[in-house]
């Protein structure tokens, strides 16, 4: 099936790298966060995104973003500025894909990008998504949860139970 516009496929994951024109993953396959209290940091998530552009998108320039949204679709902050002013309310960059001479009419080509968001806050427990958009276009949404957990009591039995 040939496609002309750009799809995208992504997953959350404990920590990803881009290398090769591929992703290395590790922890892949995760939709909890588990939490003793909020707010709370969560140390490390990772989101590994694949673009893929259609013959018919190559040589020309393409943006991409990452944004973190609670349940009402309200855009939340994904950190400092390191600049010093105000809040990181997304990510992402701007992509061309050329067309190199050894792919065939209506052949698609695959653009990995691996993110990795150290000490993520969350100030409360409830439902959260990841969303990917390209050139404007939300291509993939990444939902998941921050759920609060007890610490594990001791079992104390009476001697000769």
């Amino acid at each position: 099936m040939v496609t002309s516009t750009i799809e995208v496929d992504a997953f959350l994951a404990d920590s990803v790298v881009a290398a090769e024109g591929k992703l290395f993953v590790q922890g892949l396959g995760w939709n909890i966060i588990n939490a003793q209290r909020t707010p709370t940091r969560h140390d490390r998530i990772g989101v590994g995104i694949l673009i893929r552009v259609p013959y018919t998108a190559t040589n020309q320039p393409h943006k991409f973003e990452l944004r973190l949204e609670n349940a009402d679709g309200i855009r939340l902050s994904i950190g400092d500025n390191p600049m010093g002013q105000g809040k990181i309310q997304g990510l992402g960059g701007e992509f061309n894909v050329g067309r190199p001479p050894t792919i065939n009419p209506g052949d698609e080509q695959i653009v990995p990008f691996a993110v990795n968001i150290n000490n993520l806050p969350f100030e409360q427990a409830g439902s959260y998504r990841f969303v990917v958009s390209v050139d404007g276009v939300d291509g993939k949404e990444l939902p998941f949860r921050v759920q609060l957990v007890g610490q594990p009591q001791p079992i104390i039995r009476a001697a000769g139970e």
